[in-house]
């Protein structure tokens, strides 16, 4: 059975989509300043798209096999954050408004885990032993 009409709108349609989202849209390409610093920029990704058509039935039939129909996809890329990596520690800086209080304390949790694990880590040094008066 031959190909229907519409199958090639919709394959030409996801391939131009595919061609627009792909993971390179989500999470860019890092880009490395100077003194290495690394920064990958995050985005927000919607899509969708719709085709449709119709067969003619005509009552001649030289208009037998007529067919019309259309395709149309739309996508939007929204920069919502970056990833900033330096020295091996993460950080993300959020574009979005922070007025919301559950993503806020999302986004100072890597911070706030950095400076316990500092605080922990100055509690467990072994303190230098004393030093000891010789005895007379």
């Amino acid at each position: 059975m031959a190909e229907h009409p519409i199958q090639d709108l919709m394959n030409v349609t996801m391939d131009k989509v595919r061609q627009m989202v792909d993971s390179n849209t989500i999470i860019g390409k890092p880009i490395t300043t100077e003194d290495g610093i690394t920064i990958l920029p995050v985005s927000k990704v919607s899509f969708g798209f719709a085709s449709g058509g119709t067969d003619f039935d005509g009552k001649n039939a030289a208009n037998k096999d007529l067919f019309g129909g259309g395709s149309g996809a739309g996508v939007n890329i929204q920069p919502v954050a970056f990833l900033v990596v330096k020295d091996g520690c993460v950080r993300t800086i959020q574009l979005s408004d922070s007025s919301n209080t559950v993503d806020r304390a999302l986004t100072m949790i890597p911070e706030l885990v950095e400076k316990v694990s500092a605080l922990l880590n100055k509690k467990e040094a072994p303190a230098a032993p004393a030093e000891e008066k010789p005895r007379p």
